[in-house]
């Protein structure tokens, strides 16, 4: 109907219209007004309708049409996952799948070969291949080892068009890590380790430390050490470090540089974990030979036993021996012994032990009711080293001998009724006693009871025996009265059962008293016997005064006569231990052994010859001289212990004895000193011809000496 004179005016709606498309009314042309990317938008769906110019009507119909973008190859291949990390396990077999790349070109893929893609590597050869089509990365070399080279760097290039000359091309990095396996057994790099360690120890302290190598990583390089040989195997340990692979090698048992100075051990390295498929490349496991060295240290006194337990019954003597304890140094020099008891764990200082043979004694009477258990503590200290010293735990139970009486454990009082109802016959109880004994017999206690012999016919009262550590007291008559006689006294005898039987006297006091029809007890006092009215309370008082002042004075008479006839002198058979003797002269020093007569503490007089005078008991004991020094070779039999412990004893316990002792002054020294005789009885009349210069040859310990008596070449000091 366009008849080409304008008449008709075509218009154009849709999609784009105006905008990417427009139309020429005029003969009805599109033209694309902008540029047009298909992969953008691949089509546009337009409508286009005919108008009459002059009306405006609709000529026709609306029309609709499609207008497709031909695609041309305009867009590269793009890895949009990119950049790649991938990991294989080393020593994989050539063709390992590590990881497929994939790249996507934003062409048409059904026209032409514009988003046909092919996959080359750039770089990564010759260890790594890639599938030209599916983009696969395989391994392309055999035996890579992590070992030697761990990281690798893979440039994958992607060109569509199929790879032609023209085509467009992308790239990606893949960063691929061999991970570890197993392909390394572990090596010593030390073939020979030595070591030290001190015999005091204790037990699992660290003695060294060994190490395996193994270039294999995480829990491939996991290491298990153990001890498969050597005299060691017994005394020593070895553990792993997690951390830190390494082998601690750790005491397991108590060192002595005595009993062994050395040991061998032979460790072996192994991996736990292993692959079977690198079996060929072992064996994953080594060994190396550490030798330890024990070192001596100064050990402390050990007692053999480490525990002792002993049974003394109470009634033991003072000083008898009751356990030897013994202790060595286990040091090669086997130093002297010297024993003590730790004081803290004795308080009470029961026990006393040698200081040369360890013999513990008993130092004071053992009372098994007041303390049946001791535990003290005995030291053993070396004489060369006092610093070095051991102890050991003695647990000393004190049985029981039969050295209690048995005794009411109370005051018992009875009462009985005067006024008895008629009829009333003898054998009345009116008292049932009990005894306690605070010994602890094996079989148990049992008493028995009985009128003491001094009441055994008494006509008033019974006793009768329950056999079960009880008694009855039984009346034997009726009729009391309180007017012939208000209380009773009953002596009871009581015994035990023990070796030797052993008895006490109880009494039970008994009152006559007044009771009621129904026999409760109303008043037990008797009638009080009137004062004369003439005697008034106060004479009384002046007449008991009186009385009190007499005896006063009779007892301090009869006390000085008592004092005058006791003799200054003391008796001989009273003092015959108090006393040591009193030499004229030294002995012999260091070759003097046998000087020393034990016998004279038994009987001073023996060593006084008869001449010495007398000890005063008016006067104090003269002190010239101190000396604590005792030999070492000094033995005394267990006798003298037992007696001197006894005296110590008693001494002791005795607040108002007078300390006698005695110290022994000589005259002159030895010929056994070396440093000669320092008396004055053979020196100048004057000081000023004494010379004491060879004070200075004699050492440090006359330093002080030498000062003070030495020639001085400075002026006097002035006092």
């Amino acid at each position: 109907m366009d008849r080409g004179d304008g008449s008709i005016k075509y218009i154009l709606s849709g999609e784009g219209a105006g905008i990417v498309f427009t139309i020429d009314d005029t003969t009805g042309d599109i033209h694309a007004i902008q540029r047009l990317d298909r992969e953008e938008r691949a089509q546009y769906t337009l409508r286009a309708q005919a108008l009459d110019r002059r009306t405006g009507r609709p000529m026709e119909p609306e029309s609709e049409f499609i207008i497709k973008i031909q695609d041309i190859n305009d867009n590269e291949p793009k890895f949009l996952d990119g950049p790649y990390i991938a990991t294989v396990p080393e020593m994989s077999p050539v063709g390992t799948s590590v990881i497929q790349v994939t790249a996507t070109d934003a062409d048409d893929p059904t026209y032409g070969n514009s988003a046909r893609v092919v996959y080359s590597i750039l770089q990564g050869q010759p260890y790594f291949s890639v599938d030209s089509k599916t983009g696969v990365i395989r391994t392309a070399l055999m035996n890579m080892d992590r070992e030697a080279k761990e990281y690798y760097e893979v440039i994958i290039q992607a060109k569509d068009m199929g790879g032609q000359l023209g085509g467009l091309a992308g790239t990606t990095t893949v960063n691929i890590t061999l991970s570890d396996v197993n392909d390394n057994p572990p090596r010593f790099p030390q073939k020979h380790y030595q070591m030290s360690v001190l015999e005091s120890a204790p037990i699992s302290s660290t003695v060294g430390r060994v190490f395996a190598k193994d270039l294999d990583e995480g829990i491939n390089a996991e290491m298990k050490y153990t001890i498969v040989d050597g005299d060691g195997v017994d005394t020593f340990d070895i553990n792993t470090d997690p951390n830190f692979q390494v082998g601690i090698i750790t005491v397991k048992k108590p060192l002595s540089f005595e009993s062994k100075k050395s040991y061998t051990l032979k460790v072996e390295g192994a991996n736990p974990h292993l692959e079977m498929r690198f079996l060929n490349l072992g064996p994953f496991q080594d060994t190396t030979t550490v030798h330890i060295s024990v070192e001596d240290v100064d050990e402390p006194p050990v007692f053999e036993p480490g525990f002792y337990f002993v049974e003394v019954p109470e009634d033991v003597t003072i000083g008898t021996t009751i356990q030897i304890i013994s202790a060595k140094d286990p040091d090669l020099t086997n130093n002297s012994i010297r024993y003590s008891i730790d004081r803290s764990s004795d308080p009470g200082r029961f026990f006393y032990v040698d200081i040369t043979t360890g013999a513990l004694m008993t130092a004071r009477p053992l009372d098994r009711e007041e303390f049946s258990w001791h535990n003290i503590t005995v030291l053993a200290m070396e004489m060369n080293n006092p610093s070095q010293v051991g102890s050991v735990a003695v647990t000393i139970k004190v049985l029981d001998v039969n050295d209690n009486a048995p005794e009411f454990p109370r005051f018992y009082e009875a009462f009985i009724c005067e006024n008895a109802k008629a009829g009333q016959v003898s054998g009345q109880l009116i008292q049932t006693v009990s005894a306690v004994d605070q010994d602890d017999p094996h079989n148990g206690q049992h008493f028995y009871y009985s009128l003491a012999p001094e009441a055994a016919n008494n006509p008033n009262f019974t006793v009768r025996d329950n056999q079960d550590n009880t008694a009855r007291i039984l009346t034997r008559r009726s009729g009391f009265r309180q007017q012939e006689q208000s209380v009773f006294y009953l002596p009871i005898l009581i015994a035990d059962s023990g070796q030797p039987v052993l008895s006490s006297t109880g009494t039970l006091t008994i009152q006559v008293c007044s009771c009621n029809e129904d026999g409760h007890v109303m008043s037990c006092s008797p009638e009080a016997y009137m004062l004369p009215v003439s005697l008034s309370r106060g004479a009384l008082i002046a007449i008991l005064a009186c009385i009190f002042v007499l005896l006063v004075l009779v007892l301090l008479i009869l006390s000085m006569r008592r004092h005058r006839k006791q003799p200054y002198i003391i008796d001989d058979d009273e003092n015959i231990h108090e006393n040591i003797v009193r030499y004229d002269d030294e002995g012999g020093g260091e070759e003097d052994t046998e000087a020393f007569d034990i016998a004279a503490m038994w009987n001073p007089r023996e060593a006084q010859a008869g001449a010495a005078p007398r000890t005063r008991q008016d006067m104090l004991p003269e002190i010239e001289s101190l000396s604590r020094h005792v030999p070492q070779t000094c033995a005394v039999s267990s006798t003298v212990h037992s007696y001197v412990l006894a005296k110590l004893y008693e001494a002791d316990m005795d607040l108002w004895a007078p300390p006698f002792d005695s110290l022994q002054t000589y005259m002159f020294e030895g010929d056994g000193s070396v440093a000669g005789s320092l008396s004055s009885l053979q020196s100048a009349t004057s000081d000023s011809e004494q010379s004491f210069d060879f004070l200075t040859d004699w050492g440090p310990r006359f330093r002080k000496l030498a000062e003070l008596y030495g020639a001085s070449e400075g002026p006097a000091p002035v006092w």
